[in-house]
């Protein structure tokens, strides 16, 4: 097959190692992403040809001109695939594949990575346990919902990603009065039972529904507790010979075949609850895990997870058969905080476990790996402690995204 023209959507700084793979495999990459981001230090080298959105660019216009200014570039420009690298910009990849009928993911399907509402719907009908949850649209329904569930709920936008703009309610009063201050924006948000539980995530590879590769790792601390608790962001890899280990793969599997994800990187999430002990599909997206998640991957396993999307997107475009990577089956954990300091001093993190430190403003955070998972533990709550006492920053989780 002749050369391939992959377009990248990335209005956040990431996926790097995505554009090096997928120029280093013989592709044309265009880079589309957001003007403010222009002289970040993308790989350049392996970029044929940035295009810019204004900031920002989901507005109904927005959108417009972009595919305008696409429909133009296209003139002259061969576009094989629309790879969107962050959540945000899966919607913006759906509408342009829509648009100019570029094979992959469409605009349907997309809302079940990306729309809260949508993603627990199409599980609850696939017969996959979720949180008890409805929507707001219709007043009776919530009221219903509230009078015969248990509280607390969470009250969350559909399009938000990580834990930006959840609510925490306990009352009916309370959820009402959270419900009104949405006032024309109610319907872009849901409402949800919340339970206690182990919080997991599976981060894969698929290919029609099958994840190919796969790890499966816990929170010890979830992106809902530091976001609004302030706490350490801590996570670790689970053995591949656990009992849950199975089981969420068996449920992911499940889930990524429902959901129609034909291929594509996947990060998903799953509690199983302290009330029943059974596992419930909390949300997933058809991307690589952020928060450092894909580095402490390739700690466990030796595998680059934006690396091998890129060969998995390049083989699939191709009609090739994909071949997945050797899983290295180690243990790794991951801590990660906000800091006090511009720049903090990690060279005091001196065990040798350590695989790797965070280079970012205000920011603290190590990679562990070793094949004794106990260590793991360990380390990671004297780093917990250490953090808090020497470095931990904490700030309110913002009400819209910020870059």
């Amino acid at each position: 097959m002749s050369q391939l023209s992959f377009l990248c959507i990335a209005t956040y700084f990431k996926g790097q190692e995505f554009m090096r793979a997928c120029k280093e495999l013989g592709n044309t990459v265009y880079l589309l992403t957001d003007q403010k981001l222009e002289h970040d230090a993308w790989p350049r080298e392996a970029i044929d040809e940035f295009f810019f959105l204004p900031s920002p660019s989901n507005a109904t216009a927005d959108l417009d001109n972009m595919l305008m200014g696409l429909a133009h570039a296209m003139r002259s420009r061969r576009i094989d695939r629309v790879v969107a690298l962050d959540d945000f910009d899966v919607e913006k990849a759906a509408l342009i594949r829509e648009t100019f009928r570029i094979d992959g993911m469409g605009q349907t399907t997309a809302r079940y990575f990306r729309d809260k509402l949508a993603m627990r719907m199409r599980a609850q009908a696939a017969g996959i346990r979720v949180p008890a949850f409805s929507s707001i649209f219709h007043d009776e329904t919530v009221t219903q919902f509230l009078q015969t569930t248990e509280g607390p709920w969470l009250i969350k936008p559909r399009a938000e990603a990580s834990t930006t703009g959840i609510r925490k309610v306990h009352s009916l009063d309370e959820a009402w009065q959270v419900i009104h201050t949405l006032g024309n924006n109610r319907h872009n948000y849901l409402i949800e039972q919340f339970r206690p539980g182990r919080v997991y995530h599976v981060d894969s590879l698929s290919v029609e529904g099958r994840a190919m590769f796969s790890r499966a790792s816990q929170y010890l601390a979830t992106p809902m507790e530091v976001a609004h608790g302030g706490g350490v962001f801590r996570t670790m890899t689970l053995p591949n010979e656990a009992p849950d280990t199975q089981a969420l793969y068996d449920i992911n599997n499940s889930v990524l075949e429902a959901f129609g994800m034909r291929y594509s990187a996947s990060h998903s999430e799953y509690i199983r609850g302290d009330h029943d002990g059974e596992l419930y599909f909390l949300e997933t997206a058809s991307r690589v895990g952020g928060a450092h998640i894909a580095e402490m991957v390739e700690a466990a396993s030796g595998v680059n997870l934006w690396r091998e999307w890129a060969k998995l997107e390049t083989a699939m475009a191709r009609h090739e058969h994909y071949v997945p990577p050797v899983d290295e089956p180690r243990h790794a954990g991951l801590i990660v905080s906000l800091a006090r300091q511009q720049w903090p001093d990690l060279s005091g993190f001196a065990d040798e476990e350590v695989w790797w430190r965070i280079n970012k403003e205000y920011h603290v955070g190590l990679i562990i790996r070793t094949e004794d998972r106990s260590r793991i533990q360990t380390l990671l709550d004297d780093y917990m402690h250490r953090i808090y006492a020497d470095y931990h920053a904490s700030a309110p989780v913002p009400d819209k995204p910020t870059s």
